[in-house]
């Protein structure tokens, strides 16, 4: 997958040159020369003819459905074996498309050599983050760049590397590879340094970096057979330890295989070599010589790197590096995230506090004014407390006067109270006979409802037969028009038809009798109600005189009230 994600980013570059619109579309006929040189810089063995059946101008195939970028990993990407091509072929491929579209040095004449720019390229593509499009944080710019300066023995521009970085583009969205590459091209970097210096010092950084060489340098080996000493190029990777007969690296002489089991140990001076140090293998070891004591610690620890390296299973030292300067890059922004919150709040707590400072002043005022009125309010409720004690004890004083008063008059009032009970007997049994006198008019008025429902169903019935002679006579008529040339055939049909006639008006009369009888009942019943109302009337009288006083002389009041009463029912009784 690490090996896929650096093409990826080479190839990215290539793409996006051939995306002269910046559409993220490219023609098919780029796409098939770039797949094509692709295939031969991986060293994928492929058929010319499928390869053109894949890129055909018609809207089927691979390509036309799914896209490049599913092409790419399923027919190219897929079929790469690690070991079987050199990547630098592909970088090399990839630069050289992108770099005639976007490497352009000021004026065309930069600091940097073709080469050189090469090599940061592929820096940068190794030190920049997997997202695209590629770019580079401005810490690892500064640690690329001083790597560079390490390099050259020279000394990083503090001023000029800020000046850079504080550039608007560069912090809102990161450094891109042109940015980059022009920078470097200002001279500004590489002030009072040769060509040949810039040119070593990118090689340097370039094998150490992307070509994964951990240390380089001369170094005496002792032999196994002949047990000489002779002067070796070294060059140490994570997993192995190759020397050369020069440092052009052309003639390998031997590798040894690092792993788990192996170790370094400092050796004292013998054979009068100093700077002695020993790679501990489980079949060999290795006796070396550093030029001074220096390089052995350099280099002893560079091995021990390595090994542990190959322990942790890692297969690079500056990615393994890389990702820590990203975790502490993100850690940072994350702390530095966390105290901008942090701040925020506190400013938000110190706006609260003064808010809550200002509400407890306003607060300790109210309380200040709401005491004051407290106070006054307690004055004014003791005061009205006083008065309506003063007034209680008058009213009080009031009601035992009125008290005594009202014992007075409750004797008097019974006094009063047993002569009403002999006038609330008398009235109770005048009562009784007014409601007997009421219980005859009710009688009478229910007759006389009666006598009014027959009299409304007799004129019911009247008019319905008026409603059939009408209709009777309608009909005659009807009969009459239209038998005018049938009077012979229908005279028997128009005699009896007269004759029901007649019995219709015979029943009529009935009924008119009939409803002659009733309204004579009911003159009856409204003349024995009036009898009936005059009598409860004249009860009514006689029951209002005795609810006056008794006076003196109230015997013989009461005499003739009786005697008029019994005169009354006697005439009552014959009008019966």
């Amino acid at each position: 997958m690490e090996l896929r994600a650096e093409l990826l980013k080479s190839i990215w570059y290539a793409f996006t040159s051939l995306d002269v619109e910046k559409s993220g579309k490219v023609s098919k006929s780029q796409l098939k020369v770039l797949s094509h040189n692709l295939y031969t810089a991986l060293n994928i063995p492929h058929d010319p003819v499928a390869l053109e059946d894949h890129f055909r101008d018609d809207d089927d195939g691979p390509v036309s459905n799914q896209g490049y970028m599913p092409y790419l990993n399923k027919f190219i990407l897929d079929k790469v074996v690690e070991g079987t091509f050199d990547k630098e072929n592909v970088d090399v491929f990839c630069w050289t498309l992108c770099a005639k579209k976007n490497y352009r040095p000021k004026d065309g004449v930069g600091v940097l050599l073709d080469k050189d720019a090469f090599h940061l390229w592929c820096i940068f593509n190794f030190l920049s983050e997997d997202k695209y499009p590629l770019i580079l944080a401005p810490e690892e710019v500064e640690y690329l760049l001083k790597k560079i300066c390490l390099a050259m023995s020279v000394e990083l521009s503090c001023v000029d590397m800020e000046d850079f970085i504080s550039q608007e583009p560069v912090q809102l969205s990161g450094i891109t590879v042109w940015a980059f590459l022009d920078f470097v091209n200002t001279g500004r970097l590489t002030r009072g340094v040769e060509n040949d210096s810039v040119t070593m010092a990118i090689d340097k950084v370039y094998q150490e970096i992307v070509g994964n060489i951990i240390k380089e340098g001369y170094l005496w080996k002792k032999g196994h057979l002949r047990r000489n000493w002779n002067e070796r190029w070294f060059s140490l990777r994570p997993s192995t330890l190759h020397y050369y007969v020069s440092e052009d690296r052309k003639e390998c002489k031997g590798c040894i295989e690092l792993d788990h089991n192996c170790c370094v140990e400092v050796l004292p001076e013998k054979e009068g070599k100093r700077c002695m140090f020993c790679v501990k293998t489980l079949t060999k070891t290795y006796e070396m010589s550093a030029p001074d004591t220096k390089q052995r610690q350099e280099w002893t620890t560079a091995i021990q790197t390595a090994i542990r390296l190959c322990v942790e299973g890692k297969n690079s030292l500056h990615k393994d590096l890389k990702l820590r300067r990203r975790k502490l890059r993100e850690e940072r922004e994350r702390r530095r995230t966390t105290k901008e919150e942090e701040l925020q709040r506190l400013c938000l707590l110190q706006g609260e506090k003064e808010s809550k400072l200002a509400e407890l002043e306003l607060l300790q005022e109210a309380q200040r004014h709401s005491q004051a009125a407290l106070l006054q309010e307690e004055q004014k409720r003791r005061q009205k407390h006083e008065e309506l004690q003063r007034t209680l004890q008058d009213q009080l004083q009031q009601a035992e006067e009125e008290r005594d008063n009202m014992q007075a008059e409750m004797a008097l009032k019974d006094a009063e109270t047993d002569r009403q009970r002999k006038r609330i007997r008398e009235l109770e049994e005048m009562q009784v006979r007014l409601e007997e006198a009421l219980h005859q008019e009710i009688r009478a008025r229910q007759n006389e409802e009666a006598y009014r429902l027959t009299q409304a169903s007799l004129l019911v019935e009247e008019e319905e037969k008026m409603k059939v002679l009408l209709a009777l006579q309608e009909e005659q008529e009807q009969y009459i028009l239209k038998t005018q040339r049938e009077k012979q055939e229908l005279r028997q049909e128009m005699v009896t038809k007269s004759q029901a006639l007649e019995e219709a008006q015979h029943q009529l009369e009935k009924v008119r009798a009939n409803r002659h009888r009733m309204d004579q009942d009911i003159a009856t019943a409204q003349r024995k109600l009036r009898q009936a109302s005059t009598s409860v009337k004249h009860w009514n009288v006689q029951m209002n005189r005795l609810m006056h006083p008794i006076g003196p002389g109230g015997k013989s009041s009461n005499l003739n009230h009786k005697c008029v009463y019994s005169q009354l029912l006697i005439k009552q009784h014959e009008s019966k």
